[in-house]
């Protein structure tokens, strides 16, 4: 009895296929669409990469391995300078550390103001050793007291040292001290230097000199007219200023305290704080 053929295999692929097919056209065209209506940040998609590097040491250019065409075999570095490799990731080198503080300080404006703040004190801590051994070797340091901020560095003269009372006329004593003083802030003229005349809080009411606001402002304009006259100093960045008794440094109901707030000060500005 002659055998039956067996019959051929249906032509074309598997029915399963075409719907399989199917299910994954629908599935990428869902995507296409989630992706088409999302919107992505630069800027919080720089952070998130920043963020992912340095957390798991993604390396830089998109790289999958350290350092490229070097062999890397059964799970051991074949490389002759594995630590300059792995600083590359971020994990060691300490310039990062200093990269995420620059980065704490662009997203806190607070925490660079500090930052700067303590700069600006350090360069006065700095300038006012130069002008203290300044004044020593012009022998004029018992006759001028300093102190500094991070905005600036103080000089202040005794006002009986330079003027007779209730005048604004330069003593002698006076013009040598304040023309000393002259040839040292001449090293700061590139930045504000500004005269500030004080006085006590005794009421003074001359014919010249109506009340301490007017005679600590003449004060401060002869100081500033000296210093213009036997300096390079330029009248640009040189200003004067009269504050009657409004600041005093000391109490007023002793003589010694009044002495003390009859003065002239000259404050020399960080020219980074201006």
């Amino acid at each position: 009895m002659a055998k039956r053929k067996e019959d051929a295999p249906p032509a074309g692929s598997p029915a399963w296929m075409a719907t399989f097919s199917d299910l994954m056209n629908l599935l990428l065209c869902f995507f296409v669409m989630l992706f088409a209506m999302s919107s992505i940040e630069e800027a919080k998609l720089e952070e998130f990469v920043a963020a992912m590097n340095n957390t798991f040491s993604i390396f830089d250019g998109g790289a999958s391995a350290i350092g490229d065409g070097i062999l890397i075999s059964n799970g051991v570095s074949q490389l002759n300078e594995l630590d300059q490799y792995i600083n590359s990731t971020g994990k060691v080198a300490d310039s990062d550390t200093d990269g995420e503080k620059l980065e704490e300080f662009e997203k806190s404006p607070e925490a660079l103001e500090k930052m700067l703040e303590e700069q600006r004190l350090q360069e006065n801590e700095e300038r006012v050793e130069a002008i203290e051994e300044a004044l020593r070797e012009s022998e004029i340091g018992d006759d001028v007291e300093t102190s500094f901020t991070a905005q600036y560095v103080k000089l202040s003269m005794n006002g009986g040292l330079l003027f007779d009372s209730g005048s604004a006329e330069l003593k002698e004593e006076g013009e040598q001290v304040i023309g000393k003083v002259g040839l040292i802030l001449e090293r700061y003229g590139d930045g504000i230097i500004e005269i500030e005349g004080h006085t006590d809080n005794v009421p003074i009411n001359s014919a010249q000199y109506p009340s301490n606001e007017e005679l600590s402002s003449a004060r401060a304009l002869s100081v500033f007219y000296y210093l213009l006259d036997s300096t390079s100093l330029s009248p640009v960045s040189v200003k004067h200023a009269g504050m009657g008794e409004r600041v005093p440094i000391a109490d007023n109901g002793t003589p010694e305290g009044r002495s003390r707030n009859r003065r002239v000060e000259i404050l020399i500005y960080n020219p980074s704080a201006q």
